[in-house]
């Protein structure tokens, strides 16, 4: 991967771009996004944020050498805090966990006032950053779900709006396998919750043969509930 060849994951965040936007990557490590972006005349200039000083140093050595010096600035600082509020028109967060993303958003919130399109990519746990965009009135306008490398990724593109307008009434099962995904249904979206299943059954079947408590019970009643919910939509 570099600045003229994305992996097919990156590739995909890109290309929900707006055309000729201000973006900004955080946790943008190499800064192989915007520097590809800005390149391809996606957009129109790009901040690069890492919160790491050694990919930071590398982000901005792969500026230099691409010359883009004057179109893309590496920042250094946690989340949102490298951008002021209305700066950008188009936030990418790529490659980390979904709680953890979730948390930059929480944390940064008071720089979202202009309302920036938001492509997210979790490695895990896309279900706490569809349940922060609902809580905090983003609208989810669309999902990809890939596999590159045998590994599945999740993408979602939300901007301010109606925080329920793709879903409908089942609303918990949406926010756990996403609305527009669940409709697609593809290749990708089957392999993911298929290994899901099987890996939540053998934790049930252990629980099974566990000593029983409360709490265990409960952990019980939540994975059985999350595992008629899959076999719902795999297998209506």
């Amino acid at each position: 991967m570099n600045i003229q060849q994305l992996s097919k994951r990156l590739e995909t965040v890109v290309s929900y771009i707006p055309k000729q936007s201000k973006i900004a990557d955080i946790g943008s490590d190499h800064a192989y996004l915007p520097c590809y972006a800005v390149n391809k005349g996606i957009a129109s200039s790009a901040i690069a944020g890492e919160v790491v000083k050694g990919p930071f140093l590398s982000a901005k050595k792969q500026v230099e050498d691409a010359q883009l010096t004057q179109e893309v600035e590496v920042r250094l600082g946690n989340g949102l805090e490298v951008i002021a509020p209305g700066e950008v028109e188009c936030i990418t967060i790529a490659g980390m966990g979904g709680t953890l993303i979730a948390s930059i958003l929480e944390a940064g919130k008071d720089k979202l006032t202009n309302e920036p399109r938001l492509i997210l990519q979790p490695n895990v746990s896309a279900k706490s950053i569809r349940t922060w965009l609902m809580d905090n009135e983003w609208d989810l306008i669309g999902e990809e779900i890939l596999e590159e490398d045998d590994k599945l990724y999740e993408i979602l593109i939300a901007e301010k709006g109606n925080p329920k307008g793709h879903y409908s009434k089942d609303i918990e099962k949406e926010l756990l396998l996403g609305p527009f995904l669940m409709k697609e249904k593809n290749s990708a979206f089957i392999k993911k919750w298929n290994q899901e299943l099987h890996q939540w059954k053998n934790i049930l079947n252990n629980m099974e043969r566990a000593e029983k408590t409360e709490a265990l019970e409960q952990r019980k009643n939540e994975l059985k509930e999350k595992i008629k919910m899959v076999e719902e939509v795999l297998n209506p």
